[in-house]
């Protein structure tokens, strides 16, 4: 009896630090970075200036992989279905994952279902015509759609997304009607306007930096002029209290242990508090936010209050 009782101490000691220290020798192998959206867009660029730092951390490969569909929403329905094992984190942005759920009967996740690790940075978006266009301000463009109803067509990134709210408060406040045209992701829609295949877009504000000579950017929705975009007013200067805008973040799926989880968020906040890191997404058109977990998560409720007002205003949030 004494041996048994030995032996069942012994083995509770050989396995109480595998059941206590989970991440203590972890990661092992490469962890999956899931891009909800096509290559080249923010989501992309972000993962892509994160890879190295966060490689060098970690001491992994970080393997970005491509799932665009359904506005973010295929990759963070398969996302929430992942084993919560810290080898598969994937971007988050915001308010998509909070508008589908509330406004969606057929979305498989909620958006408790993603754990986040960080909020790195806020994206503003801004208006967008062609650059032959005759229209050259926001008032012509509101001038334009009053008399010419549906006729200005819209390009946004995904349904139930930062572009697709800004469009409907945009139409609310001007009592104009666009015609809005749903694109896979950032990349496309603005490959659109450039070809001439829609009038105008809601840019990204790291997209409109990059393609200043090759548009018109009628205003940015910011408080105040970005330093990157010196010459484009904000709607604010313009008489609309508008403000849209798209964060964007990174997650594991809601049971991953707490000591991954941990591991997880310290390696991303290192990264994105860089200075070099820093220098390089200001430049791009991005603003830094540098939450972490926990105060990603009352951010992400916070915003989920603000956005279930805005989806009843409009007539779009679902009855439960």
């Amino acid at each position: 009896m004494k041996k048994i009782f030995a032996g069942m101490i012994s083995l509770a000691l050989v396995l109480l630090p595998a059941v206590a220290f989970p991440a203590a020798d972890f990661p092992k192998g490469p962890i999956t970075y899931i891009i909800p959206f096509n290559p080249g867009g923010q989501s992309d660029v972000e993962a892509r200036m994160q890879q190295p730092y966060l490689e060098k951390i970690l001491g992994v490969p970080i393997v970005i992989n491509y799932m665009p569909g359904a506005g973010g929403g295929l990759a963070w329905t398969k996302f929430a279905q992942a084993k919560p094992d810290g080898y598969t984190v994937c971007g988050i942005n915001i308010p998509h994952i909070i508008l589908q759920p509330l406004s969606q009967k057929d979305v498989a996740f909620q958006t408790e279902d993603l754990k986040p690790l960080c909020i790195f940075e806020s994206t503003p978006i801004g208006l967008a015509v062609k650059k032959d266009s005759k229209i050259n301000s926001v008032k012509e463009f509101v001038e334009f759609a009053k008399a010419n109803p549906n006729k200005i067509t819209v390009g946004m990134s995904g349904k139930f997304s930062g572009h697709h709210m800004a469009s409907l408060l945009f139409m609310k406040m001007t009592d104009t009607k666009l015609t809005l045209v749903t694109f896979t992701g950032a990349a496309p829609q603005v490959t659109a306007l450039l070809g001439g295949h829609v009038e105008a877009i809601w840019g990204n504000s790291s997209d409109l930096v990059a393609q200043t000579g090759q548009m018109k950017i009628l205003a940015i929705g910011t408080e105040k002029r970005m330093d990157v975009l010196p010459n484009i007013p904000t709607f604010q200067e313009l008489g609309y209290k508008f403000y849209p805008r798209i964060d964007r973040g990174v997650a594991v799926p809601k049971n991953t242990p707490a000591d991954i989880t941990a591991k997880l968020e310290k390696a991303f906040l290192d990264t994105v508090n860089k200075e070099e890191y820093l220098s390089k997404i200001t430049a791009a058109g991005f603003v830094p936010m540098k939450l972490n977990s926990e105060q990603s998560v009352k951010y992400i409720r916070a915003e989920t209050e603000t956005n279930k007002k805005l989806l009843a205003e409009q007539g779009l949030l679902l009855k439960k």
